[in-house]
């Protein structure tokens, strides 16, 4: 007997889903919204880890004791009284292994009995000659940086010890506290400073406010890739103590959001830009990045008070005759004989026999064999190139001009032989420099040199008066015959009621 046939049970239905849970089906409005929110969901994760501080990262605590040390220094009762060396703490940039060789440079002008500062070099320091070494009590003394490698450093052709060089601003800061400063200034061991004039300029200015001061590269390819309002590091940045003690309690966290840019002076830029600072542009400092001869452009120095240069290594020995720091030395001091007028200019001409008086006072006299224009003696002229080797006119973000190619009207150069006082007028006794050209412009040229009978010119200045950087104008020159071979010359400030020596001579 057959068995009996059991029907198949039902299938049983699947467990029911959440609305939510469920994949849409034939709408592509959901699946885009779906897909949009997957994105926005990754998105938020990535910037989560990019932007999260790494292990061991500086904390976000502020340093109060800064803050209230600025705090102190602001209501002091002699806050409003004039700008003094003394209120200014300096920070310079160095290397163990190149401070050796640099410290000649800082020599050259660091005043131990007057100025405040340190020099903050790497880990390297231990090795560098110590205070005890000789000759060391003329310079600053070396702090070590502090460790830097815990921030995140992601720049492909930089190095991270911009990092350490960006942090010197809020380290001296937080060393020095108030104690009578007004101004933090940054500068590197290769950078000669006039601390007169930095004093003068300073001091045009409110530091009890936030003020950032300094100025670009001389290189439009560096000012284009960097900032064209980012004050450069190695021609010097003044920071005012309110805008430094802001520095030192956010500086750590600020540049932990930049780890790709570049070096130390773009780090210090996008921190200052972070607390709405702009530049306060003074024409006095000078990044310097040139190489080769630096006749053209210290000979056109801006009618400004001469402030710093920088990558002294990298340009020819400035004088004649002379080495690279013998140069540098005879510079320095014919900076601090009289440091307003240094490098200032001054323009005459001999009507007679139709001649140019270029002065740079310190530096050089140049005397062109024709009558030229004061607006085309302005334009530096390029006996140099930039830092990057380019030299072409559109490289460099100032006036310039080629140089003279022909023999007849290329100038007759007197360089600065030696500088002394005389009561309160300077003196200086610029010698002939004897080109290679010379026999060829006698043969070549239909008038012979300018002055033949001339080897040495004679300049004599009188001190400018205490505000003339406030209302600067080139100065004032006139001849007054020679003698024996030397050739008597007279500059000073220009008067009110005289339109300047080329108008008066031309």
């Amino acid at each position: 007997m057959p068995k009996p046939h059991h029907a198949a049970s039902p299938p049983q239905p699947p467990p029911l889903l959440p609305l939510a849970l469920l994949p849409p089906r034939h709408c592509p409005l959901a699946a885009a919204l779906l897909a949009l929110l997957s994105v926005l969901l990754a998105t938020a994760l990535w910037l989560l880890l990019v932007l999260a501080p790494p292990q061991g990262a500086p904390p976000l605590a502020a340093h109060p004791g800064v803050s209230d040390a600025a705090g102190a220094a602001l209501a002091d009762p002699d806050a409003a009284s004039p700008l003094a060396l003394g209120h200014i703490v300096f920070g310079i940039a160095g290397s163990a292994h190149l401070w050796p060789r640099r410290r000649e440079y800082v020599r050259l002008w660091w005043d131990p009995a007057a100025m405040r500062g340190h020099v903050w070099l790497d880990a390297g320091a231990p090795a560098a000659p110590g205070p005890s070494a000789p000759g060391e009590g003329s310079l600053p003394p070396i702090r070590v940086s502090e460790d830097t490698s815990r921030f995140r450093y992601t720049n492909p052709t930089g190095h991270p010890s911009g990092l350490r060089i960006a942090r010197i601003a809020a380290e001296a800061v937080r060393l020095v506290g108030g104690g009578g400063t007004r101004w933090v200034v940054l500068v590197d061991d290769d950078t000669v400073l006039c601390a007169d004039n930095l004093v003068a300029v300073l001091g045009k200015y409110d530091w009890r406010e936030m003020v950032y001061v300094g100025a670009p590269s001389e290189s439009h390819s560096a000012n284009t890739y960097f900032s064209h309002s980012m004050a450069f590091g190695g021609g010097g940045v003044a920071l005012s103590l309110p805008l430094a003690a802001a520095l030192a309690e956010t500086l750590d966290v600020c540049i932990e959001r930049y780890p790709r840019l570049y070096g130390s002076d773009d780090r210090l830029h996008a921190c200052i830009t972070e607390l709405g600072v702009p530049l306060s542009r003074e024409y006095g400092f000078h990044q310097w990045d040139i190489r080769g001869n630096a006749r053209g452009i210290l000979a056109a120095h801006p009618i400004a008070p001469f402030i710093s240069i920088h990558h002294v290594e990298l340009v020819d020995p400035l004088y004649p005759g002379l080495n690279s720091l013998e140069s540098l030395e005879l510079f320095t001091k014919a900076m601090k004989m009289e440091p307003m007028s240094f490098l200032q200019r001054s323009i005459c001409y001999d009507q007679i026999q139709k001649l140019t008086f270029s002065i740079s006072l310190g530096y050089v006299v140049e005397v062109y064999p024709n009558v030229v224009p004061p607006r085309e003696l302005e334009r530096s002229e390029r006996t140099y190139i930039a830092y990057n080797r380019m030299s072409q006119r559109n490289e460099f973000d100032f006036d310039t001009r080629d140089v003279q190619k022909s023999l007849c009207k290329k100038p007759i150069l007197f360089f600065l032989k030696d500088v002394w006082k005389d009561g309160n007028i300077t003196r200086g006794s610029y010698i002939r420099s004897s080109g290679r050209d010379d026999l060829k412009s006698k043969v070549f040229c239909f008038r012979s040199p300018p002055l033949p009978d001339i080897d040495e010119i004679e300049v004599s200045s009188s001190p400018l008066s205490k505000h003339w950087h406030l209302a600067p104008r080139r100065l004032c020159s006139s001849l007054k015959g020679s003698i024996n071979g030397t050739m008597f010359m007279f500059v000073r400030q220009c008067g009110r009621g005289t339109f300047g020596s080329a108008s008066d001579s031309l």
